[in-house]
This record gives C-alpha cells, sequence and structure tokens, in this order.
C-alpha cells in the first residue's frame, strides 16, 4: 500500500465520528429499522439483570422504544432477521443475501468442530429434522427428539436434534421465526424470508464488497482486521485485498489519535477530515450502555479510542471479579465516564443500584450527579422499576 497519509483526526473528533456512526451523537433515525441499519446489528443477550441487551441498546439511542418495537420488526414486518455476525444479533433482512457466503464457510466449521466437540452423530438426524419441519410447521427444540437425552444446559449438553436445528439454522436451511420466552422458534428459510429476498445470490467477490464497504461505512475509520471483523463474513486476508485494491481511489490512509495520544496509521473514505471537522458534539447527558453495545462490541477499540477498558465478569468468579457480575458503562458526551453495577429487584420491584464507579479524573458534583439521577429514572421507567434505590456505600471510589 501506498504510504501517502490524507491528514490526522485528533481523539475529540474521532470520537465523535465514531459515536456519530453508531447512533449515539443524538437521537436515533426516526425509523427503528433505519436506527438499526445504521448502526449494522443490535447483539440479542438472554441476561436481563435490568432489561436483555438488545433492548438496552435500541433504549440507549431511543427515547421512546420498547421491546415490541424489536419484536414487530422481527416477527410481523420481517424487516430484521436473527443470525450471527460475531455473535447472535438482529440483522437488516435486507443484508440477508451476503450471509449465503457466511452459510457455507460455517458449514464446513461447524460440522468439523461439532464432530470434535460432540458424542452424538447429530449429522445423521439432519434430513429428519429437516422434514419434521417441512410437514409439522415451526418448531424449538423440545418439539424435536422427546426420546433424547437432555443434558445439564451448556450447548455441548445440546439433545442431537436440538444440535440439527442449531446446525440447519446456522447454515441456512431454517430461520429464526421468532421466540417464545425467549427461546427460537424455527421454521423453514422460505417461510420467514421473502422469495424476492432470497433469489438475490450474490457473488463471493460481490459479498466481500458490500462486507468490507459498509463495515468501514459504519466504523467511519478502520484497520483491515477491524473491517473484517465488523460482520464476520469475510477474512482478514479477504479485507486486506479490499483495501489495497482500493487505496488511492475510494479509500485513504489517515492518522488517527487515540486517547492516550498514541497514532495509528487507518484506512477511511476521502472525505473523512471534512467528515470529522463537522461530526457533532453528542448530547451531554450521561446515558448508560448496555456491555455488548456494538460501540463497545471490539473492546480493544473502544480502549484505545476513549481510554475506557471494559470487560464482562459474568463468568469470572465472584471473588475475583474487579466491578460486579454485570456493570453497565456510562457515556457522557463524548466519553466514556463511568460504569455502574444495578440490577431491576423482582418483577415489580425498584432499579437497585450496588455501585457506581466514575473513572479516574472525573468528579461526581452536583450537575453530574443530577443527569445520573435521571438517567437512572429514565431507565427505570423502560424496565419497568418502581422508582431507584441506592444501596449503602454505592458511590466509589475508581478502581
Amino acid at each position: 500500500m501506498t504510504r501517502t497519509v490524507a491528514g490526522r483526526i485528533s481523539n475529540l473528533y474521532a470520537r465523535r465520528v465514531f459515536l456519530a456512526r453508531h447512533g449515539l451523537a443524538g437521537e436515533a433515525a426516526s425509523d427503528l429499522a433505519a436506527a438499526i441499519a445504521q448502526i449494522g446489528f443490535v447483539q440479542i443477550d438472554s441476561i436481563a439483570t435490568v432489561e436483555r441487551a438488545h433492548h438496552m441498546i435500541l433504549s440507549a439511542r431511543r427515547k421512546t422504544y420498547r421491546p415490541r418495537h424489536l419484536t414487530a420488526l422481527l416477527e410481523r414486518d420481517r424487516l430484521l432477521f436473527e443470525h450471527w455476525t460475531h455473535d447472535a444479533a438482529a440483522i437488516p433482512t435486507e443484508f440477508y443475501p451476503y450471509w449465503r457466503l457466511r452459510f457455507a464457510r460455517d458449514e464446513a466449521r461447524l460440522r468439523a468442530r461439532w464432530r470434535r466437540n460432540r458424542r452424538d452423530d447429530f449429522e445423521a438426524l439432519l434430513e429428519d429434522v429437516l422434514a419434521h419441519v417441512r410437514s409439522d410447521g415451526a418448531v424449538m427444540s423440545r418439539d424435536v427428539g422427546a426420546a433424547e437425552a437432555r443434558g445439564g444446559g451448556g450447548w455441548w449438553d445440546w439433545h442431537p436434534s436440538k444440535t440439527a436445528l442449531e446446525f440447519l439454522w446456522r447454515t441456512g436451511a431454517l430461520a429464526v421465526t421468532g421466540r417464545r420466552g425467549f427461546q427460537k422458534v424455527f421454521d423453514l428459510t422460505e417461510r420467514v424470508i421473502s422469495a424476492e429476498t432470497l433469489a438475490m445470490r450474490p457473488s463471493v467477490e460481490e459479498t466481500v464488497e458490500w462486507a468490507c464497504a459498509s463495515a468501514l461505512d459504519r466504523l467511519g475509520f478502520a484497520t483491515t482486521g477491524e473491517i473484517a471483523a465488523f460482520w464476520d463474513i469475510v477474512t482478514p486476508a479477504e479485507s486486506k485485498a479490499w483495501a489495497q485494491g482500493r487505496l488511492g481511489a475510494d479509500l485513504v490512509e489517515v492518522e488517527v489519535e487515540g486517547a492516550s495520544g498514541e497514532v495509528r496509521r487507518m484506512l477511511a473514505r476521502p472525505d473523512i477530515l471534512d467528515v470529522a471537522a463537522d461530526a457533532p458534539a453528542p448530547p451531554g447527558g450521561l446515558r448508560v450502555i448496555s456491555p455488548f453495545d456494538p460501540a463497545l462490541r471490539d473492546r480493544r477499540r473502544a480502549e484505545w479510542l476513549f481510554g475506557f477498558r471494559y470487560r464482562i465478569e459474568v463468568f469470572v468468579p465472584a471473588a475475583k471479579r474487579q466491578y460486579g457480575y454485570y456493570v453497565f458503562p456510562l457515556l457522557e458526551g463524548d466519553r466514556l465516564v463511568g460504569r455502574i453495577d444495578m440490577k431491576r429487584d423482582g418483577p415489580a420491584g425498584p432499579l437497585r443500584v450496588k455501585a457506581f464507579w466514575l473513572e479516574a479524573g472525573v468528579e461526581l458534583g452536583k450537575g453530574r450527579m443530577a443527569r445520573l439521577e435521571s438517567e437512572l429514572r429514565r431507565v427505570a421507567r423502560f424496565a419497568g422499576a418502581d422508582g431507584v434505590v441506592y444501596e449503602d456505600g454505592w458511590a466509589r471510589s475508581a478502581v
């Protein structure tokens, strides 16, 4: 690649560009489907200490958002489909044709991995399970393999027919038509995705072009590795080759300053310096951010750009946790300024604040406290909690 650099973006304006691309520079688009398309996808997660991650992600961007709105887009309007990026996610259905490459690659990858890790022959059940769905309609895992032994919970304990269902979904033969009690409901893909969408069959080259270009447009600036990781459809080598073929035409290299002052060379569109100069300052209020928010998905990028180190501690033994089981980052303007450990106390109880930490150098003055209280009242209303309760010693010093 040529080493000509188009210019430098300061850390302040880099943060603003990144937050704007992620719908966090103000109220997101008035249309929910458009808002999701803007950020690319919404990760789906089952943990609901306050509310499930996908709902918290959208609530942070739209004050009027309610969980039923996402359900309607997925199950009624079919404007979203559920599949994988780096994890399970709700994705605009208009992007579905580009997942065909993912289906094909996952088929070989999952066959090899699940053959190694499982003792049963789930592959022998694929045709039977598919025939069952075809004749009997949509199913959950409990509807197949009734005579098969059930395990204790993890994916390695799936009964063979459930494994077959998941494999058929991950490789495109089945689609998720809805969820019941957070359990996936599977049906034939042609009953969920429109014939018009299924008729679109982009080539590998077209998929690589779309995946790389659309990832960069949602990141603002990125390395080829970050571009490949965004959708997790193409390989780092494909992303690098894509960039090499366009640098100097519709791509430039730009220097981007991190939170510590470290400067990295990254790829961007040719107008990135003008875009950065015009990037809006996000609202100054505090916002609770889901640990699975797209803006934090790449933990290393978030740490470099915001100086904010975040690790989810759900699977860390309680005695070894630095902060807590499920701690929410706090965004204030264009900075990540703290984190909060809180939980909805039962279906009709209050939002209970267990602990709150500000980042080093950030003070809890009267104004910031008022902004925090306002945001927590909003989150409590959204989650259906009965007010906010602060436990003794909730305000902690920076760790």
